[in-house]
């Protein structure tokens, strides 16, 4: 072979390793957008050996005859109000609420481009440690974007939609150090975004719409990177996690009209369930109801959610009652043992 043809290929593969390295790099700087996210690129790594890498095959296990019991309840002995979202990190539970003090209206016909008023109220992300106890009540939100949604934990952040209490409207992302608790306005989006994942892949967030109609997929400075419908109408979600790799893990409720019993009122039937999304085919992969109750009636999937998965044993974590309402909020913890998905 000659000198030239062998600096040429010696030149040829140097490019070559030159242009990986800068791709890579690039999409790291793409998916930190902060100091913090090679933690949770380190955390999502290693989760390959943690309980959640199991999570998604075990939830494919899960159906309507799965038998879930209720082995604790942790209640909480300060003022939550209505609740919205739940996380877990080594040192603290976070929990998302929203403290309603002036209630929204509905128009009679929508007015720029809006059914009902902003009405009034106040953010709040509850830090708690493991046994309930309140360390910090972190205020979020700016003017009518108070409403806080359902959260996610990436190993190093905590993930906070705050929108305007209507359809429609706008939401600020929030990202809270949950060792540090400092608190970062990350950007703000058009419409009301009620949750939010962090996809450890591809270092973006997702969000979902009022009643989880439609997604939104964004990098860590607010751009856009691609939007789609909810292909299922089985519920609404109202707080979601991440689960490895590229999937979604979310539950929820949706309020059916109830048959009365003769010369009986009206009434609606509070549905529950839980459902997997693939965030890359963003199609639904498994959906499954859930009709256990809480203190105050409610079904456990209404508002905070969280599993997690050690061999085939599944635990949830729920917090469905508001504040103001029977015992006040419980985490109730339920489990279940499955079969592995064939």
């Amino acid at each position: 072979m000659s000198t030239t043809r062998t600096r040429g290929i010696l030149a040829t593969a140097a490019a070559v390793i030159l242009a990986a390295s800068a791709i890579g790099g690039t999409a790291a700087a793409q998916a930190a957008g902060n100091n913090d996210q090679p933690e949770a690129n380190k955390a999502e790594s290693n989760s390959r050996s943690e309980t959640n890498a199991a999570l998604a095959n075990d939830f494919n296990g899960v159906d309507r005859n799965t038998n879930w019991q209720q082995t604790s309840k942790l209640k909480l002995n300060f003022p939550t109000y209505h609740t919205e979202g739940i996380a877990y990190s080594q040192d603290h539970i976070f929990l998302s609420a929203v403290q309603i003090t002036e209630p929204t209206k509905k128009f009679p016909t929508p007015q720029n481009g809006f059914d009902r008023t902003p009405g009034k109220g106040i953010g709040h992300l509850f830090v708690m440690d493991k046994t309930g106890n309140l360390q910090k009540d972190i205020v979020l939100g700016e003017g009518d974007m108070y409403h806080p949604g359902g959260i996610d934990f990436d190993g190093t952040n905590v993930w906070i939609p705050v929108a305007q209490y209507r359809p429609n409207s706008s939401a600020i992302i929030y990202r809270v150090d949950a060792t540090t608790l400092d608190v970062h306005k990350q950007f703000e989006v058009k419409d009301h975004f009620g949750g939010i994942v962090m996809d450890k892949q591809t270092g973006h967030l997702v969000g979902n719409t009022w009643g989880s109609r439609r997604f939104a997929e964004w990098d860590l400075q607010g751009k856009q990177v691609s939007t789609w419908d909810n292909p299922n109408f089985f519920i609404d979600y109202q707080d979601c996690q991440y689960v490895p790799y590229s999937k979604m893990l979310c539950a929820g409720i949706t309020n059916l009209p109830q048959t009365p019993a003769s010369g009986g009122a009206s009434g609606t039937y509070e549905l529950g369930g839980m459902t997997m999304m693939d965030l890359k085919s963003h199609s639904v992969i498994r959906d499954v109801p859930f009709q256990q109750w809480s203190t105050a009636g409610h079904v456990a999937t209404r508002n905070p959610f969280k599993m997690t998965a050690d061999g085939n044993h599944l635990t949830m974590k729920v917090a469905p009652d508001n504040g103001d309402e029977g015992n006040g909020t419980e985490i109730l913890t339920y489990e279940a043992t499955v079969a592995p998905a064939q």
